[in-house]
């Protein structure tokens, strides 16, 4: 099984215009923390380790596979997280 360190992936906001050539990933811990605390006005402490939600081998399976429409759906918190294939990591605040 892959360590959470070795999954990067791109919070809200990161990677969204890649024009100028910069793009800076996130571990996947850092990011999902992020993302929900954004989110949800959680503070990031109060959230586990992404693989306290969600197995981290289906994460890298998704970042190894070839599909940018693939993407991974698991809850933090009582919300939705959704990794795409590209990387990219939404949260449902609803």
């Amino acid at each position: 099984m892959p360590a959470s360190e070795d999954l990067y992936v791109l919070a809200p906001g990161e990677g969204e215009d890649e024009s100028d050539g910069w793009v800076s990933p996130r571990p996947v811990d850092e990011a999902v923390r992020a993302a929900v605390a954004d989110a949800t006005d959680t503070d990031p402490d109060e959230i586990d380790d992404a693989e306290s939600y969600v197995d981290l081998a289906e994460i890298a399976a998704l970042l190894d596979g070839d599909g940018e429409d693939d993407s991974l759906t698991f809850a933090v918190e009582s919300h939705d997280v959704t990794i795409d294939g590209g990387g990219h990591v939404t949260v449902d605040a609803e």
